[in-house]
This record gives C-alpha cells, structure tokens and sequence, in this order.
C-alpha cells in the first residue's frame, strides 16, 4: 500500500509539473506574437518548466502557428507519458495531458 501511495505521488507531481509548465509556455507564448520564433519560444518556456520531466518523454504543441493576431487563441497542449507498478506489476498507464487557451496580447 505504502508504494502505491508513493507511486501516485509521483504521477499527481508530475501532473502539476506538467500543468504548470503549460501555463507558463502559454504566458510566453501571448505576449511573443512580435518574436522572430514566438512558436519555438513557447515551446521552450514549456520545456524549461518541465525540466525535472523526461524531456524525451515530454510531447508538446501549439495552434495555431505564427503569425498570431492580437486578440486569437492561443493553444498549448503537452502531453507526458506515466506508469503506477507495484512490485513490477503495471496498476495503471497512459499519458498525463494538460492543455490551455488564452487570448494573445
């Protein structure tokens, strides 16, 4: 039980991490429109975030591409792959998945 407890902590702090690291690229992400890459930037900002996850794992995207107009959606998504083993045993897989909108500045 006490390494099921530990394995669903680590799932649910790599959920936040992810969350977080989204946010933070579609923050980047609304006020670059002007940048000369403001797609790779925010692709970077979520990847710098995230850096205590498996950047290999880490899967991330954004829509629409450049050029953003002010006022358009933005849409980050990432996407990170998580496994619960028990004594080797797999409970639970799949992908932690966090996604955002906001209005570009």
């Amino acid at each position: 039980v006490l390494f099921g407890i530990i394995q669903f902590g680590i799932v649910f702090h790599n959920y936040i991490t992810l969350t977080d690291a989204v946010r933070a690229g579609a923050r980047k992400g609304v006020v670059s429109r002007q940048s000369g890459n403001p797609q790779g930037d925010t692709i970077a900002a979520v990847r710098n975030a995230a850096k205590n996850l498996d950047q290999g794992k880490l899967a991330v995207s954004v829509s629409p591409s450049p050029p953003w107009a002010r006022g358009s959606e933005l849409t980050v998504n990432a996407t990170y792959p998580y496994s619960v083993n028990l004594i080797g045993l797999v409970l639970a897989s799949g992908d932690l998945e966090s996604e955002i909108t906001e209005r570009v500045e």
